[in-house]
């Protein structure tokens, strides 16, 4: 039963995919449900369970946009229409519709951290509460795109409630580390409280996971160009209006960030669920071009590491720029799992990843024997803490990941067991940074 409602559900993702496509009505699509139908039956037939035999039939009928091209040479007076006059009235209310929810919820989220800012005027009580003012319409917005059941709702919005009013009981010390700690490291537990509603329930694994780390990795490229392209034009706005003898700085830290920022994340998310329908994900593109080019820099960082002796003596700014770049490596191996056909055998690149997975363990144990000799030579802090436990989650992911690749690369094993290891790694990093967050002010009393 679990796996049948499981295939149901694929078939169900399966078939809003082809909906999205222009060329494609609904008869179109429920024409190619019943041949989906029809082989995943021939399938099982012979022995494939429903997962399995959901894999091979949708591979079988082509990806979306292969799909999506057949449809528009066989429909090509439908698609010139829709190209020179836009969608019909129906398709276009339907669109205008969703705009101005996504606009809504956008404008709600600005004006929640907005009152936030006015009301707690700034200083680290209002960077540990933004997560929790832009998080409940971050909710919405998949509840409306994806669906969800209220009990995961509730329970998603009820520990980030609990959440909320611990780190706000919590006396910190003025100043203190556990304080930017805390502020740290909630946007990470509070981004795995969104990933709940994203994939349908507590159960973070499989390809629904994979899906969020898609949709994680491609929601901060479309959220980097958002603020880049605002930025250019609230700035030229401001040097224009100052080349006329007026200040508008006020404007952008008052108004336009508290706004805009929490603002764009939501607009962000509906251009990623938007572009899944017109163009090819991002996500292959962009891990093909930027894997090679990080297991370059890797290999000029490990001599270097080397050559520099005594590691004890690398300064602690030093060891957070390599913990960005093995954070950025680990999010890179993600991103690529996420956007591989599971059915491909193992190529060239497959072994460039595990190159890269090798690599930045090079580095990692550098930086951990660095973190190990700063502790027993200096002692220990809450930030030394947080660092070293980090490095060893990535380290302990890299291993897993290191193993599996050549597994799969050597063919003792599927693609699939690298994916799981992946998927069911994630969570930690969700709770141990709620750790670091709850755990951490009370454990070095909140200094």
């Amino acid at each position: 039963m679990k796996t049948e409602n499981a295939a149901e559900a694929q078939i169900e993702r399966w078939r809003q995919a082809q909906g999205r496509h222009r060329a494609m009505t609904e008869d179109d699509v429920a024409e190619l449900e019943d041949h989906l139908r029809a082989q995943m039956a021939d399938l099982r037939a012979v022995g494939l369970d429903d997962e399995e035999a959901f894999l091979v039939a949708a591979k079988r009928l082509g990806q979306a946009d292969a799909v999506s091209r057949e449809f528009a040479q066989e429909h090509s007076d439908r698609l010139w229409q829709q190209l020179s006059l836009g969608e019909a009235a129906g398709a276009a209310g339907r669109a205008g519709r969703e705009l101005f929810a996504v606009l809504a919820l956008a404008a709600g989220a600005g004006l929640t951290v907005l009152g936030l800012t006015r009301w707690l005027d700034g200083g680290a009580v209002l960077a540990r509460n933004l997560g929790f003012a832009v998080l409940p319409w971050l909710v919405a917005y998949f509840v409306w795109r994806r669906g969800a059941r209220r009990a995961d709702v509730v329970s998603v919005l009820g520990v980030a409630a609990a959440l909320a009013a611990a780190v706000n009981l919590f006396p910190f010390a003025p100043g203190g580390s556990t304080e930017a700690l805390t502020a740290l490291h909630l946007p990470v537990a509070l981004w795995g409280l969104a990933g709940v509603v994203y994939c349908g329930g507590w159960g973070l694994a499989g390809r629904r996971l994979m899906d969020f780390v898609r949709f994680s990795g491609e929601l901060a490229i479309y959220y980097v160009l958002i603020a880049l392209g605002g930025g250019v034009l609230v700035g030229l706005l401001v040097a224009a209006v100052s080349s006329l003898g007026h200040d508008l700085g006020w404007l952008v830290g008052d108004w336009v960030l508290p706004l805009g920022m929490p603002g764009a994340l939501v607009v962000a998310a509906w251009l990623v669920d938007a572009k899944q329908g017109l163009i090819e994900n991002i996500a292959p593109v962009l891990t093909k071009i930027f894997t090679p080019l990080t297991l370059v820099m890797l290999l000029a960082i490990v001599p270097v590491m080397v050559a520099a002796g005594d590691l004890v003596q690398i300064d602690r700014d030093d060891l957070m720029v390599f913990d960005a770049i093995l954070m950025l490596v680990v999010a890179l191996v993600l991103f690529a799992a996420s956007a591989r056909e599971r059915l491909a055998p193992a190529g060239l690149f497959d072994w460039l990843q595990f190159a890269l997975v090798a690599a930045a363990l090079a580095v990692d144990a550098a930086v951990l024997a660095a973190m190990v000799g700063r502790i027993a030579e200096w002692g220990t802090s809450p930030n030394k803490l947080a660092a070293l436990g980090l490095n060893v989650l990535l380290a302990a992911q890299l291993v897993g990941a290191g193993v599996l690749a050549a597994r799969f690369g050597l063919r003792r094993a599927p693609f699939a067991s690298l994916e799981r290891w992946h998927t069911g790694y994630l969570p930690v990093y969700c709770l141990w940074a709620a750790v670091v967050a709850l755990v951490f002010p009370l454990a070095f009393s909140f200094r």
